[in-house]
């Protein structure tokens, strides 16, 4: 099971070979407002009265979920012993609640990204578009043990219905996340098709960056990070305006800069110190 859910994690979330290579999307709708979910259909606002019935969403019930559990407070108790370091600047944007926003970050990084909400994001509930395959199914049910929502689908079959569940989650004033070098890499190329939501909602993005203190790295196809607990993470958070995004191709190449100066991959230099530590 915990094999399982690695790889899910892993592989990361969605399929995004089809729709311009949109990458992995990860944000959570607010429990008032996410759609009843059944077994066999994905959680998607976008009418499917005139469109082929999507294939069936798989989930993890029962005694299966029950093992997560564990999993989970592990998980949460590990996010909190981190001590996450903030600029001002950096504090002023992540902590900006005022609209929704889309929450963008490489995937290596995923690790931190409910901590980062459950610390200074409280009032915000994050949708992510997960698989709706089995192995989604085994990140979805942990995405909600750490605090997180999901949108089930796909970027190959179940692209438009996504990409409108996604839209509308935002118009409902939900917050989304997206790791532009997802699911599958390749590493730190940001897919411009990650942009599509946020300029059709017209919202603005909350870049996040990560230097680790102390960490393990998976032999995967990013690298994985995993903080080692009680460690320092400094974080880096920029607010990028909707006018930005007007040139979808071009912003994608300055937001990719941005991203990479944001992330260092080696332990952070203790003469980087942020001037808060949270």
């Amino acid at each position: 099971m915990a094999a399982r859910l690695l790889f899910a994690l892993r592989s990361g979330l969605g399929d995004t070979r089809q729709m311009g290579q949109q990458p992995a999307l990860l944000n959570l709708p607010p429990a008032n407002t996410s759609p009843p979910a059944t077994a066999t259909s994905p959680v998607l606002s976008a009418s499917s009265a005139a469109r082929p019935r999507p294939p069936a969403v798989n989930k993890i019930l029962g005694w299966r979920r029950a093992l997560l559990e564990p999993l989970g407070l592990l998980l949460r108790v590990w996010g909190a012993s981190l001590r996450f370091e903030l600029s001002p600047e950096a504090l002023a944007a992540v902590t900006k609640t005022d609209e929704p926003v889309a929450f963008v970050l490489w995937h290596n990084r995923l690790f931190i990204t409910s901590e980062v909400f459950r610390r200074y994001r409280q009032r915000r509930t994050i949708y992510g578009l997960v698989s709706a395959s089995k192995d989604g199914a085994w990140l979805a049910a942990f995405f909600s043990l750490v605090g997180m929502r999901t949108v089930r689908g796909s970027s190959s079959k179940l692209g438009r219905e996504a990409v409108t569940a996604l839209v509308d989650v935002m118009r409902a004033g939900n917050d989304i996340g997206i790791t532009p070098d997802g699911p599958r890499g390749p590493l730190y190329d940001f897919k411009a098709g990650g942009l599509i939501v946020a300029r059709r909602v017209h919202a603005p993005l909350l870049l996040l960056g990560a230097e680790f203190e102390s960490s393990w790295q998976l032999r995967s196809w990013d690298r994985f990070y995993l903080p080692r607990p009680f460690s320092r993470v400094r974080l880096h958070c920029r607010w990028i305006s909707a006018e930005d995004l007007s040139d979808r191709e071009r912003a994608a190449e300055v937001l990719r800069a941005q991203l990479l100066a944001m992330n260092f991959d080696g332990a952070a230099p203790r003469s980087r110190v942020a001037d808060a530590v949270v």
